[in-house]
């Protein structure tokens, strides 16, 4: 899985799986998480919207299903 460095207050690095629709976000203040079944499409908005961490918290935190895994 590729990561890229994102600009965001929250938000350190994002990365996305295709072939499994699986998101993972690294948090500044330490975590990352898997979010799984995120849709293409959904990480496409995600990485272009103008806030990051409200288009997270709107669209992907509590909307799929996740995991801790670091």
């Amino acid at each position: 899985m590729d990561r890229s460095a994102v600009r965001s207050s929250d938000i350190a690095l994002v990365g996305y799986d295709l072939k499994v629709s699986v998101l993972e976000v690294t948090f500044r203040r330490g975590g990352v998480y898997h979010y799984e079944g995120v849709p293409q499409r959904v990480f496409e908005e995600f990485v272009s919207a103008p806030s990051l961490g409200i288009y997270f918290r709107d669209h992907i935190r509590e909307s799929y299903p996740h995991q801790k895994v670091s």
